[in-house]
C-alpha cells in the first residue's frame, strides 16, 4: 500500500503526434511538494511522474492519476455522432434539461430548496467518493480530502490489486504454485496413460489375443481427459500476473453515462430495487441517466418507475414496440433499442453505456470503480465486474454461484487480454459499440459475442475483480436448468458464427492467446456430449465381465497402481491450490456439477444444432430466468410442495430419470462384477479381481454416482432460503436496499462435508493400494 499520505499523480494530456496524427500521452515532470497539517503532524505528498501501464513489470504504488477532460473529444471519423455530449466547462451540461433531485435532505425547515440552480456546483457539493478513501488515511483532518488531495477529474489508486478484498496473504502466495502443480499433474497423468497403453500391448502379445474393450475404455478415458488437459494447461497462465489496480474516479468532473436496466417479466419489487440502487450511484446526477428497458411492457412497473422519477428526475422508462412476425432478438434487441432511443432524449447519448440485469443491485461506488479502467486506456472498450449473488442457498447444492468462473477463470482470461463481458454490471465505450454495429443480433449470448467482436476489432476488455454488484440465482430447479442450457447454446452458437474464433475477418485482430481461449470455452461446452457418452464405458465394461485395466504380469499391475496413485494425488493437490480464490468447496461443487449437468447440456446442444425438427430438434428458445415462476416453491419452508410432487416433477418433468437410471445401472454393474470375483478360490485372486474391476483406484464409480444423485437429494431435501427482503438492508428514508454482509457469503451445509468424506475415503483407498503394491 505504500506509506501513509504518499501518492502519485499523472496528468494524461493528449498531445498531437506529427508522425501519425493521433494523440499521445504527455507525462509532466515532478511537481513541487505539498504538505497538509493533520492532528498537528505534517504529511508530505511527493508527486512523481511515470508512465503507467498494466503491462509494466511493477505496478505503481497506491496513487493518484489525473485525466484531461479533452481526452474524451474525438474528431476522428467513426467517433460519436454529433450531439453526443462531452464533458468540459463553459458549455451546457450533457443532460442540461435535468434538475437536481427533489430529495427531503435538501430542503430547509420551510420546505424550500436552497441549493444553487447550477447542478452540483463544486464549491457546495461534497465529494461522496471520499468515503471509500478515508480508511487509507485515518489520521488526516476533515479538510485533507476536500482541498489538499481530491481534485476534479482525478483517479485514485486504492490498492495495487483490484482483488485484494477477495484473497491475500498466504493464499495468494500458495496460488502461484498452481501452474507448477498443473504441469506436474499433466505429466503424471500422461505417464499413467502411457503405461496403460504399453501394458495392454504387452498383455495382447502374451495372450496372443486382442482386448477390444480395454482399448475402447482407454480411448474413452483419453478423449475425456484431453479437454480437461487443455483447460488445465490454460490455467498455467496464472503465472502471468494481472496488473490491474483498484481504482476510484474522484470528484464531479466525470464522463456521461447511460445506465440501462434490462428486464422482461421479473417481479416489480426485484426490478425496483435495482433501479433505486442505480439512481443512488455516487455520480453527479446531471452526468448519468438510468433507463429501464422493459421488454415485458408491464403497466405496473411503468407506473412505479414514473412515480420514482419524481425523486430521481434522471430516471426514465422505455418499452420497445414488438410486431408480429418481426424478430425482436431478445436482450440484444432490447439493448440496441435503448442505444437508439438515447439519441432522441435531452442531451443526446452519453459517452459510455452501462448495463445491469433486472436483479443485479449495484454497489454505490460501482461507476466510480469501473469507469477509471476505461479512462486510463483509450483502447479499452469494456470493463466488467463479477456477477455475485446474495440468495445462494446454503451449501449451493446445484452450484448456482459463479465463484469459480469469476474468481479463477476470469482473472486468468483478463491476464491474457481476453476478459469476457459477463452480461451485467459492465461499462462500455460508445465508440467501440458503434464500430461493431452495436450488440450483435441472433445470439443468446450477446455479452460473449459483443466482447469477442470488440477484441476482433483490436479493442481491449478488462475484468474488474471487485464485488460491485449482487443479484439473485434462479429459485427453482427448472429455472436453473433453463438458464445454464441457454448459456451453453448461446456460447456454442456464437462460436459457430465466428468459426470458433480460429479464422475470419471478424476476429482477425485477436491475439493467439485470445483466439485459443475463445476456442477452448466453446469446445468445453461441446465436451458435455462426449462426457455423457463416456460415463457409460465403465458400467458396460464391468457388465461384460472384463477388467478395467490390462497387464501381462503382476509387476506391471504394481506399476499401474503406483502411477495411478501419483497422478491422483497430484491432481488432488492441484485442485486444492487451484480452488483457493473461489474456495475449496466451491471448486469441488463445480467438478460435480459438470458431471450431473452434462446430460442436460448435451441433450440441449444435440437438439439445437444436430437433430432436425422431425427428429426432435428445436429452435433456440429464450425464457428469462427471472420470469419463470417456481411451481414447487422448494426453497420456501412454508410453501414448498410435498416430497412426492417434488420427486415427480424433477424426475419426470425435468428428466432426472436419466440420473436415476444411470446410478442403478452403474451399481448393478459393480455388484455383478464383484460377485464374479468371489467365485475365485484364493483370497489373493479375489483381491486382485476386485481391484482390477470395479474397485480400481480411485473408485471412480463412487464419485460419479454421488454426483449424479444430486438432483434426487435436492428433490428430497431442498435448501431453505429466507425471503428476499430478509437478505437486504433497506434505507427507511430512500427505500434503497443492498444485500447484508451475511447474504453475500455461501453458508456451509452438511452435504459439503459428506462429499469431502467421499473424497477423503477414495484418497485413503488409493493410498492403501499404493502401499500394498510394495508388499504383494
Amino acid at each position: 500500500m505504500g506509506r501513509q499520505g504518499e501518492m502519485t499523480e499523472i496528468n494524461l494530456v493528449p498531445m498531437e503526434d506529427s508522425s501519425s496524427g493521433h494523440s499521445s500521452i504527455e507525462h509532466p515532470s515532478r511537481t513541487e511538494q505539498r504538505s497538509s497539517s493533520a492532528n498537528h503532524n505534517t504529511i508530505n505528498h511527493n508527486r512523481q511522474s511515470y508512465s503507467y501501464s498494466y503491462s509494466q513489470s511493477r505496478p505503481p504504488a497506491p496513487g493518484h492519476y489525473h485525466y484531461s477532460r479533452q481526452s474524451y473529444v474525438d474528431d476522428t471519423p467513426g467517433a460519436s455522432p454529433p450531439g453526443t455530449p462531452m464533458t468540459g466547462g463553459g458549455g451546457a451540461h450533457p443532460y442540461g434539461s435535468l434538475q437536481p433531485p427533489r430529495h427531503p435532505s435538501y430542503a430547509t425547515g420551510n420546505g424550500v430548496d436552497t441549493r444553487s440552480s447550477s447542478p452540483f456546483p463544486q464549491s457546495q457539493t461534497p465529494f461522496r467518493s471520499q468515503d471509500t478513501l478515508r480508511p487509507l488515511f485515518p489520521d488526516t483532518s476533515s479538510t485533507f480530502f476536500n482541498k489538499d488531495w481530491v481534485k476534479d477529474g482525478s483517479i485514485a489508486q486504492l490498492h495495487s490489486r483490484d482483488d485484494a478484498e477477495f484473497w491475500h496473504g498466504w493464499k495468494r502466495n500458495l496460488f502461484y504454485f498452481a501452474p507448477m502443480l498443473v504441469a506436474l499433474s499433466l505429466a503424471l497423468y500422461w505417464i499413467y496413460f502411457g503405461l496403460r497403453i504399453a501394458f495392454i500391448i504387452s498383455a495382447q502379445n502374451q495372450k496372443r489375443a486382442t482386448f477390444p474393450l480395454a482399448w475402447i475404455f482407454v480411448a474413452v478415458e483419453v478423449s475425456v481427459a484431453i479437454p480437461i488437459f487443455m483447460q488445465n494447461f490454460w490455467t498455467m497462465f496464472a503465472l502471468k500476473k494481472r496488473r490491474r489496480p483498484k481504482l476510484r474516479l474522484i470528484g464531479n468532473d466525470v464522463p456521461t453515462v447511460d445506465v440501462f436496466v434490462t428486464c422482461c417479466g421479473e417481479d416489480d419489487d426485484l426490478v425496483l430495487d435495482t433501479v433505486r440502487a442505480s439512481c443512488d450511484q455516487d455520480w453527479p446526477q446531471d452526468k448519468f441517466r438510468v433507463i429501464v428497458l422493459d421488454d415485458g411492457k408491464s403497466a405496473t412497473l411503468e407506473r412505479a418507475v414514473r412515480d420514482l422519477a419524481d425523486t430521481y428526475p434522471n430516471l426514465y422508462y422505455k418499452s420497445r414496440p414488438k410486431f408480429p412476425g418481426v424478430p425482436h432478438h431478445f436482450k440484444a434487441g432490447n439493448l440496441n433499442y435503448g442505444l437508439d432511443e438515447v439519441h432522441t432524449m435531452p442531451g443526446g447519448a452519453g459517452q459510455f453505456m452501462a448495463a445491469l440485469d433486472a436483479d443485479m443491485i449495484p454497489e454505490q461506488h460501482w461507476l466510480r470503480a469501473v469507469t477509471p479502467h476505461l479512462l486510463l486506456d483509450p483502447k479499452m472498450a469494456l470493463a466488467c465486474p463479477p456477477q455475485l449473488f446474495y440468495n445462494t442457498p446454503p451449501g449451493d447444492p446445484l452450484c448456482q454461484s459463479l465463484d469459480f468462473f469469476v474468481h479463477v477463470c476470469e482473472p486468468i482470461k483478463d491476464a491474457l487480454g481476453v476478459a469476457w463481458c459477463t452480461g451485467s454490471g459492465y461499462v462500455v465505450r460508445r465508440d467501440a459499440l458503434d464500430e461493431i454495429g452495436n450488440f450483435p443480433l441472433g445470439s443468446l449470448a450477446e455479452d460473449v459475442a459483443t466482447s469477442t467482436l470488440m477484441l476482433g476489432k483490436g479493442w481491449k476488455t478488462a475484468f474488474v475483480h471487485e464485488p460491485l454488484q449482487f443479484g439473485t440465482v434462479p429459485e427453482d430447479f427448472g429455472s436453473h436448468l433453463k438458464q445454464r442450457t441457454r448459456w451453453a447454446i448461446g456460447t456454442v452458437d456464437t462460436s459457430l458464427k465466428l468459426n470458433f474464433c480460429l479464422w475470419g475477418d471478424k476476429i482477425k485482430r485477436m491475439s493467439f492467446a485470445q483466439k485459443s481461449s475463445s476456442f477452448l470455452y466453446a469446445f468445453l461446452s461441446l465436451f458435455n456430449i462426449l462426457l455423457t457418452v463416456s460415463m457409460f464405458a465403465l458400467p458396460v465394461v464391468l457388465i461384460a465381465g472384463k477388467p478395467l485395466v490390462a497387464y501381462a504380469n503382476f509387476e506391471q499391475l504394481r506399476w499401474l497402481i503406483r502411477a495411478c496413485f501419483a497422478a491422483y494425488v497430484a491432481n488432488r493437490a492441484t485442485e486444492f491450490v487451484l480452488f483457493i480464490p473461489s474456495g475449496y468447496h466451491t471448486g469441488q461443487r463445480g467438478s460435480r456439477y459438470q458431471l450431473w449437468m452434462s446430460p442436460y447440456i448435451a441433450l440441449c446442444l444435440i437438439r439445437a444444432f444436430v437433430l432436425p425438427k422431425w427428429l426432435g430438434g428445436q429452435a433456440q428458445a429464450f425464457k428469462p430466468t427471472g420470469s419463470l415462476q417456481s411451481a414447487l416453491n422448494e426453497r420456501d419452508a412454508a410453501k414448498r410442495a410435498p416430497m412426492w410432487r417434488r420427486m415427480w416433477t424433477i424426475i419426470v418433468n425435468y428428466m432426472a430419470w436419466f440420473h436415476v437410471g444411470y446410478v442403478y445401472f452403474c451399481l448393478v454393474a459393480v455388484a455383478m462384477s464383484s460377485y464374479r470375483c468371489f467365485t475365485n478360490l484364493t483370497t489373493k485372486d479375489i483381491l486382485i479381481c476386485l481391484i482390477t474391476h470395479a474397485f480400481w483406484p480411485p473408485l471412480t464409480f463412487i464419485i460419479v454416482c454421488s454426483s449424479f444423485w444430486i438432483p434426487i437429494t435436492y428433490a428430497v431435501d431442498p435448501p431453505t432460503v429466507p425471503d428476499r427482503e430478509q437478505l437486504l438492508v433497506r434505507d427507511p428514508k430512500t427505500n434503497v436496499a443492498h444485500p447484508t454482509k451475511e447474504s453475500k457469503k455461501i453458508a456451509f451445509k452438511g452435504q459439503s462435508a459428506w462429499f469431502e468424506f467421499e473424497l477423503t475415503f477414495t484418497t485413503l483407498y488409493t493410498t492403501a493400494a499404493f502401499v500394498a503394491s510394495f508388499f504383494y
